[in-house]
C-alpha cells in the first residue's frame, strides 16, 4: 500500500475501522438484504437503541460504506459498495504480495535442499 495515494490509504483505514465493530457489520448485512432502510427499521433487528444505530450509521457513512437520503421526515440508508470494493482490492493485492514472497522462500529453500544433496 506504500504506492497508494494517502487518500486511498486513509479510505481503507476508515473502512477497516468501521468494519471492526460487529454491530456495524450486521447493519451492512441488513442494508444489503433490504436494499434500503431507516434507522428505526434497522434497530428492530439489533439489540441496540435507534440512537446507537444512528451513531453506527454515521461511522459507516464517514467510511463511505452507506449513504442516507431524506424521504419526507425519514432518512433512508443504502449500501455504497465503492469503498468496500477498494478495500477488497487492497486486501487481494496484499495477499498476492504475500503469495509471491512465500513462493520465493519456497524456491530458495528447495534450491538449498537440492544443493545440499549434490
Amino acid at each position: 500500500m506504500t504506492d497508494e495515494p494517502r487518500g486511498s490509504v486513509e479510505a481503507v483505514d476508515n473502512v477497516l475501522a468501521a468494519l471492526a465493530d460487529p454491530t456495524r457489520r450486521r447493519l451492512l448485512e441488513l442494508l444489503a438484504a433490504q436494499g434500503e432502510a431507516t434507522a428505526t427499521t434497522l434497530a428492530e433487528h439489533l439489540p441496540v437503541s435507534r440512537q446507537a444505530v444512528v451513531k453506527h450509521l454515521a461511522v459507516l457513512d464517514a467510511a463511505g460504506l452507506v449513504s442516507g437520503g431524506r424521504v419526507g421526515r425519514e432518512v433512508r440508508y443504502t449500501v455504497r459498495s465503492a469503498a468496500l470494493d477498494a478495500t477488497a482490492q487492497w486486501m487481494a493485492s496484499l495477499a498476492a504480495d504475500w503469495d509471491r514472497r512465500l513462493a520465493n522462500i519456497k524456491r530458495i529453500a528447495e534450491a538449498a535442499e537440492r544443493d545440499s544433496r549434490s
